[in-house]
């Protein structure tokens, strides 16, 4: 069987799904457990982006040994320096550059007469740039990986040349996206057949395939690619991304995996580490996952009706084509209570993905212990709570330290906050239309600014009337965004230290 390379963009485009925002420690983490999945190419991210991008690159690479570590860059030199630059402690290192290729993106982004008067001059142009950009590339990897943007919509006659051209001048990959998921999984797949029988060097380089899911298709067009011959498929855990996001990579594996009679292809994913892998990325980008998500949601295995019930009860395959313990969904597990100790707790942890010091655990533990004496049993969604409460990857430049609210009827909802600022104690209150708006007026009286608050919502982290409720928070300042999470039995209380987590974020992320 022919074996497919996964390249999982996550901490790339992954993260750039609207509002989401992930801080270094959080990446490594997630790197980590990818490792642990044994992706073959972990794209860390764009490093000429930001300089908290450029830093995530380099730390990635330099403590991820596993998998190749693929950072992006647009067919820029100096975009490549940088990337090469931020590449340079990688075990294996991949850098990936490339160019629009549609007469719409051409158009769009190369009005400018430099790059030519005439669209045929134009895509001259683009070509000859594309081929200075890999060999630019060359200079520090011999892994050049080329995506040619918007190809779904590109003219294949001119899609073709400029392939042939990129594998010339020294790509290793090419990288064929679905940029604005355009594409019809028979039309896609015939794409991908006619570059590699078109196409007289494309023996020379991996077909890649990059599909987004705007028409819901991500994962049947990139299954549709291998079909036809693509070697490698790119995507994201739990489909997340720009949009309606990219194609599940969960999904994308346990479709070959589950029909190797159909597609007659292998990977390396070690699929056990799904449930984990899916359910770190869901909090830590605090980006909920569906119950009825295909192959890592809650309800992917759970049978209610009557007749399939019966059915799977007396032969599980009338009703499950994937075992749940292939994917990791846990079986017999050791039940978490105000009595379970510290190994207890660590061990749990460890089982989820997480790998903290000595003090990280014991901050935990003391959290946990709080919970529990409220609760009859702590689930691991409470669990996974309390880490994204207590293990912060920005400085708390504020913390929660009191709050109590008024509310009735016929009374005007009210707030006081004490929040620790600068080791100082400082207090703040307000009245608003309820008590959580009370709150975030009392915090932001104390901060001395006011921040736009684009959403607000609530889950219940797991069931029954003792629940912790976990809170999501999407606050703006000028043109940035970013997500605050808080988690606790008291709905308000977690709300304010969501709202404090993003407040932290913007004032360490507008440093």
């Amino acid at each position: 069987m022919k074996t497919i390379k996964v390249f999982d963009t996550t901490l790339r485009d992954g993260e750039q799904a609207a509002g989401s925002r992930l801080g270094i420690h959080a990446k490594l983490e997630i790197a980590r457990q990818l490792e642990i999945l044994n992706v073959d190419i972990i794209e860390a991210g764009f490093p000429i982006s930001s300089p908290e991008d450029f830093k995530a690159v380099k730390t990635i690479a330099e403590k991820i040994r596993g998998p190749i570590i693929c950072g992006l860059t647009r067919a820029v030199p100096k975009d490549i320096d940088v990337c090469a630059e931020a590449l340079e402690g990688a075990a294996r290192s991949r850098i990936h550059t490339g160019i629009g290729v549609s007469d719409i993106h051409i158009a769009g982004k190369f009005r400018d007469i430099k790059y030519g008067r005439t669209m045929r001059d134009k895509r001259k142009k683009i070509i000859d740039m594309a081929v200075t950009a890999v060999m630019h590339a060359k200079k520090y990897t011999n892994d050049v990986e080329f995506y040619a943007e918007d190809a779904g919509r590109a003219e294949q006659a001119y899609l073709f040349e400029f392939v042939k051209a990129v594998i010339d001048a020294g790509a290793t990959v090419v990288n064929i996206p679905d940029t604005t998921g355009y594409a019809i999984p028979e039309q896609f797949g015939e794409l991908i057949y006619g570059i590699k029988t078109k196409v007289s060097n494309s023996d020379k380089a991996v077909i890649s395939v990059h599909c987004h899911n705007d028409l819901g298709m991500a994962v049947a067009n990139s299954l549709a690619a291998v079909k036809n011959g693509a070697g490698q498929v790119e995507g994201t855990m739990n489909g997340i991304g720009e949009r309606a996001g990219n194609a599940a990579i969960e999904e994308i594996v346990m479709a070959m995996k589950t029909r190797p009679d159909y597609f007659n292809v292998n990977c390396d994913i070690v699929t056990s580490e799904f449930y984990k892998t899916s359910r770190m990325v869901a909090e830590r980008l605090g980006m909920p996952i569906p119950q009825n998500k295909a192959v890592v949601g809650k309800n992917a295995f759970a049978h209610s009706s009557g007749i399939h019930v019966d059915g799977f009860l007396k032969e599980r395959e009338t009703y499950e084509i994937i075992r749940p313990e292939d994917v990791g969904f846990p079986k017999s597990k050791v039940i978490l209570t105000a009595r379970t100790g510290r190994h207890g707790v660590k061990h749990r942890l460890e089982e989820l993905g997480y790998t903290f010091s000595s003090q990280e655990i014991e901050q935990i533990y003391i959290r946990f212990l709080k919970v529990a004496d409220k609760k009859q049993e702590v689930f691991d969604e409470d669990l996974a709570a309390i880490v994204n409460d207590e293990i912060h990857d920005v400085e708390e430049k504020y913390k929660l330290d009191y709050i109590h609210t008024v509310i009735g009827r016929n009374t005007a909802p009210s707030a006081t906050v004490w929040m620790i600022v600068k080791k100082k104690t400082v207090q703040g209150s307000a009245c608003g239309d309820g008590p959580v708006d009370a709150v975030f007026k009392a915090i932001n009286g104390i901060v001395g600014e006011s921040c736009k608050l684009i959403e607000y919502a609530i889950n219940a982290v797991s069931g029954g009337t003792d629940a912790m409720g976990n809170v999501i928070v999407h606050l703006q300042k000028d043109e940035l965004t970013v997500i605050g999470r808080g988690a606790s039995t008291d709905i308000v209380e977690a709300s304010a230290k969501a709202y404090i987590n993003a407040i932290n974020k913007l004032c360490s992320y507008s440093k």
